[in-house]
């Protein structure tokens, strides 16, 4: 029976993805909000950024993975326009249901699907585009999504990666405290949910560092990869290219 990483516990691999599920089935209704307080805004400049990167171009065919509450889906809807296609999906379903429903109150329909980044149900070569925000970490067998992410882009396609990573040292001590003493009870105050918080701090420290990644994100295929280190190393933006 093989063992992975749930945060800083040693599980079997079936349970982690129970256990993740669960995590994200509580924070779902209060996780764009969380995300505000948590990241102090930061995280809408993160995305921001991630699009400018992106440089999609109408027409264009775009996957968004672990695409949650739909921030990135619907600003890659935006650019691609009417001639293009933006895929939202995310294994969560709470969190794909609560996407979806503000995807819509935006004016904004987008083929939604639940499904695993290591099985992705697109044919070969299918997409512009590929993009994950925030949900690399969660995930088990990240060389074999990082696989499969490759798999369904076109030659020359793209990969972003936007992930918290490891920050700068001369910030570790001040970011230990705030991720392991505030974070948690943020949670239990805004959402009623310490546990899964305190998930959050101890599943980014054990998360591959900026350059493991950008050598797992070559081991998978990636022709080009390069990294983007934002506020200090917290988040960083990885950029694959496919051959």
């Amino acid at each position: 029976m093989s063992s992975t990483h749930f945060g800083f516990e040693s599980v079997d691999e079936h349970e982690k993805a129970r256990r993740v599920r669960g995590v994200f089935d509580s924070v779902a209704p209060k996780y764009d909000l969380m995300n505000d307080l948590m990241s102090m805004g930061l995280h809408r400049g993160w995305k921001a950024y991630a699009v400018l990167v992106a440089d999609v171009r109408e027409g264009q065919q775009v996957l968004d993975i672990a695409g949650g509450t739909g921030d990135l889906a619907l600003a890659f809807a935006r650019k691609v326009g009417a001639t293009g296609r933006v895929v939202h999906t995310d294994i969560n379903e709470a969190m794909l249901r609560t996407g979806r429903d503000r995807l819509l109150d935006a004016g904004v329909a987008l083929p939604t699907t639940v499904c695993d980044a290591e099985k992705l149900p697109f044919g070969t070569g299918s997409f512009d585009l590929v993009s994950v925000a925030f949900g690399l970490r969660n995930m088990t067998h990240k060389e074999a999504a990082l696989v499969e992410m490759n798999r369904v882009l076109k030659p020359g396609g793209k990969l972003l990666v936007l992930e918290f990573s490891k920050v700068a040292r001369p910030l570790e001590k001040a970011y230990d405290w705030y991720s392991f003493k505030v974070l948690p009870r943020l949670g239990r105050l805004v959402a009623g949910d310490d546990a899964s918080y305190r998930y959050l701090a101890e599943s980014i420290r054990v998360h591959p560092g900026q350059d493991e990644l950008k050598a797992m994100m070559k081991n998978a295929g990636f022709g080009h990869v390069d990294f983007h280190n934002l506020t200090g190393g917290v988040v960083a933006l990885h950029v694959g290219i496919k051959c």
